[in-house]
């Protein structure tokens, strides 16, 4: 796609789109208070941790369900570490979003943001993109009123 089709195609995507993009977190109260209840949550959840991962150089500490049948994890003694159950979860209306309220969307051309609503999704560029292309990618964000999540340094 040439750069004039792709500025047509995003003109007609985001012909009826506001000057300033407003996200679900500034439309809705409730989704507000989900999210204040996902970080609060997240503040409680321990680290889950495989069990006698301390007593044994060759086990990592990465979570595996306790299974055995006389295993004290298992069986919810205090002081042998809590297991990951639902109740740990967050509210199913903010899963998967990042913190600003935004859905992600991972970009790696500029062909990639003609699909991208600037009022529920925010711009994620890959990692693999190089200077030039991302420099690209960020002044079409701006052109589009985008948000960027990882912008890098003005240059």
């Amino acid at each position: 796609m040439t750069e004039e089709n792709i500025q047509e195609t995003v003109e007609n995507v985001n012909a009826d789109a506001p000057a300033v993009s407003t996200n679900l977190l500034d439309a809705d109260p409730e989704f507000r208070r989900l999210f204040k209840v996902r970080k609060v949550l997240k503040g409680k959840k321990p680290t889950f941790r495989r069990q006698c991962h301390h007593k044994f150089k060759r086990l990592k500490t990465s979570w595996r369900r306790p299974r055995g049948l006389q295993s004290k994890q298992r069986r919810g003694y205090l002081g042998k570490g809590a297991v990951a159950t639902v109740g740990y979860g967050s509210p199913v209306l903010t899963k998967g979003l990042h913190p600003s309220g935004y859905d992600e969307v991972l970009v790696h051309n500029v062909d990639d943001l003609v699909l991208v609503d600037p009022e529920i999704e925010a711009v994620r560029i890959s990692g693999k993109v190089g200077a030039k292309k991302k420099a690209a990618i960020v002044a079409k964000c701006k052109e589009f009123n985008i948000k960027v999540l990882n912008p890098g340094k003005e240059v």
